[in-house]
């Protein structure tokens, strides 16, 4: 196996993990054609910001930088100084904004990132974004030369993947960067603990690849019962015996999600991989917050309509919720086309007015209406979605969640492109 690589130019105080994760400059050209598609600093996708006209949607999203550096900083103290922090920003960052989120990651030292796929990949790259960045998810093989030509780290979850790998490394002249897969429970991508042996050695004879790290996925890391995940801790440290007996360097280890950060410290190996916990987010409303981590994403929209519903006159599709007596219904211009999920209808509540108010009749595509009872609300006043308003007053992410029937991830990954995204903090 290939130690792994030197860092490029030193940098004050180089975390050792940091180190391994940068490509050798001796190890072969880091330029060359590169297959990104062409197209903007975002590689011709789409990311809202402001109208074109410089008018800000009246439902947007604000993303608060400061505050996920902070919790950035926050999950690398829980963790320690021998331990790197790979933010996970797949799903937009989960919603929060792959590209600025990733550019103030990198500002702040993150040894590495995390995607789910190529193209997120790809968007960082052609954003300029320069650190390592490994793709977990699963590889198909017309896809592995956009991984070697843009520095993209693979996950390589069996022998024949591996191979493909090599050969196209060999017919590219380059070195791959790749992260072994081992699957210790979540039966989901990787070769199995138990026959973790043939994967482990073809990667010590590959000649074109640099194995950087070697990881699993912990399944229950979020729950109160502690024995699936030391179950999995166990048979992941078990299938790491081949580097020890062989008497061989053993590549970055890395397990911990966000749940094992919160409950399971034994699990923070070499590198951890924070994802809904950078966002100040718990897996699980259940697990104790043990990382001083903030919600850094606010949601909110303005009153478009004012009316007074008469006593029983149906309000929205299906005529499900009529007043009892005369009220008064404003209009908010979101709805599930946006994010806002149609399940919440009967449900959800926003802010507005310094007060928690129902959202009433059935949600729709782009406007929900609001029962705001007998109290005053004007055309442009604020409500707040998600997230904290000037009374201080929170509507959280479990909050949708419970109100949905899901669970915060889907919350915080479904607030649609559509909704612009404006940014406070150190400018992404």
């Amino acid at each position: 196996m290939t130690a792994p690589p030197q860092p490029r130019p030193p940098e004050p105080q180089a975390d050792p993990a940091a180190a391994a994760l940068h490509r050798d400059p001796a190890a072969g050209p880091t330029e060359g054609p590169s297959r990104v598609p062409a197209g903007g600093p975002l590689g011709g996708l789409h990311a809202p910001t402001l109208a074109e006209d410089g008018v800000l949607r009246p439902t947007h999203v604000e993303v608060n930088l400061d505050t996920l550096a902070s919790n950035l900083r926050a999950i690398q103290a829980r963790v320690g100084p021998g331990v790197g922090v790979m933010p996970v920003l797949k799903a937009n960052a989960y919603g929060h904004g792959l590209v600025p989120v990733a550019r103030r990651m990198e500002a702040e030292g993150a040894v590495a990132l995390s995607v789910a796929y190529l193209e997120e990949g790809l968007m960082l790259r052609r954003a300029g974004l320069r650190c390592p960045v490994l793709v977990l998810g699963g590889v198909v093989g017309e896809q592995i030369p956009l991984f070697i030509q843009n520095d993209l780290q693979i996950t390589a979850s069996s022998v024949s993947k591996l191979n493909a790998v090599e050969d196209c490394a060999r017919a590219l002249g380059r070195r791959a960067q790749v992260h072994l897969k081992i699957d210790t429970g979540m039966e989901r991508v990787g070769v199995h603990w138990y026959s973790a042996g043939p994967l482990l050695e073809r990667s010590v004879q590959c000649q074109n690849i640099d194995v950087i790290g070697i990881y699993s996925h912990l399944a229950n890391s979020d729950s109160a019962d502690p024995t699936p995940t030391e179950t999995q801790r166990a048979r992941f440290l078990e299938a790491l015996r081949f580097y020890e007996q062989r008497s061989l360097p053993t590549p970055l280890r890395h397990l911990a999600n966000s749940g094992a950060i919160l409950q399971h410290p034994d699990c923070a190996l070499d590198l951890v991989r924070p994802g809904i916990l950078l966002y100040g987010v718990r897996p699980d409303p259940s697990v104790p917050l043990t990382v001083p981590v903030r919600p850094a994403l606010r949601w909110s929209s303005r009153v478009v309509y004012f009316k007074v519903v008469p006593a029983g006159a149906p309000v929205s599709y299906g005529s499900t919720w009529a007043p009892a007596q005369d009220t008064r219904v404003v209009t908010v211009p979101v709805g599930y086309g946006d994010g806002y999920f149609r399940s919440m209808s009967g449900n959800a509540q926003v802010l507005l007015g310094g007060a928690r108010r129902p959202v009433v009749g059935r949600i729709c595509m782009d406007q929900l209406m609001v029962d705001i009872d007998q109290s005053s609300a004007y055309n442009g006043d604020e409500v707040v979605l998600l997230g904290e308003d000037e009374a201080g007053n929170h509507i959280t992410a479990e909050d949708l969640a419970d109100w949905a029937g899901t669970i915060a991830y889907e919350v915080l990954t479904n607030i649609n492109t559509r909704v612009p995204r404006v940014y406070s903090g150190e400018a992404p």
